[in-house]
């Protein structure tokens, strides 16, 4: 599998803009069984957090994805604690901050996240 194409071309998407969410979730309709159009209305609102800095999109619709798919709370929990490992929080808004710390422009931040998240995604559905 290999859904990074498509997600770039959403993330580079100048006429509308694919939140985080979407990002992922709309690429991966071919696991999930969701329509092209259900998957964009679905992640509409959890992009920033749910808006309000909370919990990355990201995570949020890889476990959405992951659990249409069939997997269970363990692989989430990996998941889960990876990204937090890696990134030192969950939370969209401490993300942010640590990218601004560092210089990253907002964008480019969160293209990296989305584009880790796919390639995770992709690893542990083709090992199904």
């Amino acid at each position: 599998m290999n859904h990074l194409p498509e997600v770039e071309k959403l993330r580079a998407c100048t006429e509308r803009h694919y939140n985080c969410a979407q990002s992922l979730l709309v690429p991966f309709r071919d696991v999930t069984g969701l329509s092209e159009e259900e998957s964009d209305r679905l992640g509409n609102l959890f992009g920033s957090g749910m808006h309000h800095g909370g919990l990355c999109g990201t995570i949020t619709s890889a476990t959405m994805i992951l659990s249409l798919a069939g997997y269970g709370k363990d692989v989430s929990t990996a998941l889960i604690k990876d990204f937090r490992n890696n990134h030192g929080s969950l939370q969209c808004r401490d993300l942010l901050a640590a990218s601004a710390g560092r210089g990253v422009p907002r964008k480019t931040h969160c293209d990296g996240l989305v584009f880790e998240i796919t390639r995770y995604l992709d690893e542990v559905l083709s090992r199904k």
